[in-house]
């Protein structure tokens, strides 16, 4: 998927009407199965997930505010942000007085609707803007929400890649907002568009399409047996706006994919931020009783931008070279992590004859030809069993591509033995 692909797939997705629940997110889970292949999972209202329980399901067919002539002043079909979600089923007449404690606007930003959520109270509400809002009379309207909130399922999917070992990668994404381009239709995008783009990897990568918060503790609840083997995780999100990367740390802040995400970045603009347990799903799979190795990626972290959560983060807020350049950065961290690991040097004392084992002979020409030297040097000095190639890389102040060409022509010529995994 090139960024105009993944763009269009955002521009897709974008009018449907998600939440933590509901036939909005199987409809995303059917279009984002177009790309790559999904093994989607229901999980039933009330089944009790680590500290909590799976809701009631929650979906809507329209919703409106009618004015005294009939026009519809708020209305769903418009855009989905105009409806509290999760709001219980409604049929009244109200004057303006009686309906104000039920409206939701952004004073500050007066031309944007807010997206507003009330998961786990049952109750409802409207969003609108504030100019909207000013120039409604005292009424009466008719307030309709055609919505039910019964008994249902949770559903979150997933694509997993078999690799030559058990050990997991894990790249998690929420698909529970409704019509958000950035936060978060854009990470759902580039995340599908590196699933399809895995071929024969080492490690197996498990890309989890789940609902957030909820979703994330109920995959947790279900694979406790599973999180040993996780060696690395990121939540995607915010992933298509226009600013830098952003990489947020993991719990104990020195992990493997710290370490990667460092390196990755050092050569992009980018921000790297300490652990806060506030954010998206890392957080649970950071909490103390998983402490797994999750870092979070983004560009513009989540309410970092004044489009966040409202209608302004629309299709146009996403670009597609911001898509692009975030799979990018995203597809150089697996190929870290793929290709690290400890070597041993097989000719330890001394330095090796490269020469005469056609290695200097080979970098003839090369643009890059004093770097792939060096880079040979530094693998061999640091192959001890000991140092991984990431380490070479850190140290030596190199890339980690061209320290792992080193380690492959020397392992090729025989003067390299692997002998354990990197990180």
């Amino acid at each position: 998927m090139t960024g105009e692909e993944m763009h269009a797939l955002v521009e897709r997705l974008y009018p449907l009407c998600r939440s933590i629940t509901g036939d909005g997110v199987r409809r995303t889970l059917e279009i984002v199965g177009e790309h790559v292949p999904l093994d989607v999972h229901e999980v039933p209202t009330g089944t009790q997930v680590l500290d909590w329980t799976v809701p009631k399901e929650w979906n809507i067919r329209d919703a409106y505010i009618k004015d005294p002539s009939g026009a519809r002043v708020v209305d769903f079909q418009r855009s989905n942000l105009h409806v509290v979600g999760y709001s219980v089923p409604v049929s009244a007449t109200m004057t303006l007085q009686e309906l104000r404690p039920h409206l939701h606007t952004l004073p500050e930003q007066p031309d944007l609707v807010p997206y507003r959520t009330a998961y786990y109270a049952e109750t409802w509400g409207f969003c609108l803007s504030r100019r909207v809002l000013d120039g409604l009379g005292e009424g009466p309207y008719e307030v309709v929400i055609d919505s039910t909130l019964a008994d249902g399922h949770l559903t979150y999917a997933e694509h997993v890649v078999r690799g030559q070992t058990d050990q997991e990668v894990i790249i998690s994404c929420h698909v529970c907002h409704p019509s958000l381009a950035n936060d978060n239709l854009a990470g759902i995008a580039v995340a599908t568009a590196l699933a399809s783009r895995l071929e024969s990897p080492r490690l197996t990568y498990r890309f989890l399409f789940a609902p957030g918060t909820i979703g994330a503790i109920t995959w947790l609840a279900r694979n406790r047996d599973r999180v040993g083997r996780i060696v690395a995780g990121l939540t995607l999100a915010c992933a298509g706006d226009r600013g830098a990367l952003t990489y947020k740390r993991s719990r104990r802040g020195d992990t493997g994919i710290d370490r990667v995400m460092a390196h990755v970045l050092a050569d992009r603009p980018h921000t790297i931020l300490d652990f806060s347990p506030y954010g998206y799903d890392e957080r649970q799979f950071c909490s103390p009783g998983f402490d797994l190795p999750f870092g979070s990626l983004t560009r513009t972290p989540y309410a970092g931008y004044p489009e966040y959560h409202t209608s302004g983060d629309d299709p146009g807020f996403v670009s597609p070279q911001a898509l692009a350049g975030t799979l990018e950065a995203l597809e150089e961290a697996v190929s870290v992590l793929e290709r690290d690991g400890r070597y041993a040097n097989l000719s330890p004392y001394g330095e090796p004859q490269l020469g005469r084992r056609g290695l200097y002979g080979s970098l003839g020409g090369r643009s890059d030809t004093k770097q792939a030297q060096m880079a040979m040097l530094w693998v061999l000095n640091l192959s001890d069993g000991c140092h991984s190639l990431l380490d070479v890389a850190e140290r030596s102040g190199l890339s980690f591509r061209a320290v792992a060409e080193a380690a492959a022509a020397l392992d090729s010529a025989g003067l390299l033995k692997r002998v354990g995994e990197g990180g």
